[in-house]
């Protein structure tokens, strides 16, 4: 389906300029929200794992890693700019409680089985692997990235309109002025996609979309601080770096998609998978990081 040309053409009813919808559009991408029931299934959270004939549960040494979700690609809605296999099942293992502690990745792993690929349901290593079975629908949504985002939240610092001009770094100064300037119909643009595709509130797990914030910043950080041992960038003092940061997370979050990941919720464990679009559209799903957080009041 043309998602694109569907809200061009809903945005060019309310009136706004041709021009500023392209603007708005190349900002807007759509996820695919997984929520129990609903609909027909097109894959479940947790359960026992179809696996290609051969193939061992996957593990981290002798830690075996639960399945958290199953998705079966020629199920879910295609999404423009998503370049997700066009079939097969895409499998998402985690030992939430390791990769957390861990931090290095191992303790998470996504397999890629294609179409046509002679499967059997794996044994379980043990009861402790598998989860309770539950089959999930989908529903698409929009997302936009954190500075185009509106927020009921009066203390998140990233909310441009409570922020005072002299406390903007540079880089933030630029994109309010981008913005205003180019911008004038967000509020109606923003509520335009929301009404649109309105899945994300009640989904458990959400593909596609942009990387979660705190993913995004320390892929940023590391990479900076690579750049500076290596010599490509100078030494600079901290308020600097920060608008450093800023800068290379922007150009970050066009890299990266999120590639699934969990709803927030207090007091348990939830995991993001982030990938380079370029990796997905390759199939390369082994290139995805993983970063578990917990979540406290």
């Amino acid at each position: 389906m043309d998602h694109q040309g569907e809200f061009r053409r809903a945005a060019l009813e309310l009136g706004v300029p041709d021009d500023e919808i392209g603007r708005f559009s190349r900002h807007l991408r759509l996820s695919i929200g997984l929520s129990v029931g609903g609909g027909p299934p097109v894959g479940q959270f947790g359960g026992l794992p179809r696996l290609p004939v051969g193939m061992k549960w996957p593990s981290a040494g002798d830690v075996p890693l639960p399945l958290l979700l199953s998705v079966d690609c020629g199920a879910l809605p295609r999404v423009d700019g998503f370049d997700l296999p066009a079939d097969g099942t895409l499998l998402f293992f985690v030992n939430q409680e390791m990769d957390h502690e861990d931090g290095s990745g191992r303790y998470a792993r996504v397999v890629y089985v294609p179409e046509g690929t002679e499967t059997a349901v794996a044994e379980a290593p043990g009861s402790e692997c598998v989860r309770e079975r539950l089959d999930v629908s989908a529903e698409l949504g929009a997302e936009l990235p954190l500075w185009l985002q509106e927020s009921e939240d009066e203390d998140w610092h990233e909310f441009w309109e409570d922020l005072d001009w002299e406390d903007m770094s540079p880089f933030q100064q630029r994109l309010f002025r981008y913005m205003e300037r180019d911008l004038p119909h967000l509020d109606g643009l923003r509520a335009l996609a929301h009404d649109l595709w309105p899945s994300g509130a009640g989904a458990g797990v959400v593909i596609g979309g942009y990387a979660d914030d705190e993913v995004i910043n320390s892929i940023a950080e590391q990479t900076l601080a690579g750049r500076e041992k290596a010599g490509e960038i100078p030494a600079v003092p901290i308020a600097k770096w920060y608008s450093h940061l800023e800068e290379e997370k922007h150009r970050l979050t066009s890299e990266w998609i999120s590639l699934a990941s969990e709803a927030r919720a207090y007091e348990e464990y939830r995991t993001s998978f982030v990938i380079r679009h370029d990796d997905l559209a390759a199939a390369r799903v082994d290139k995805a990081l993983a970063v578990t957080s917990f979540e406290a009041p």
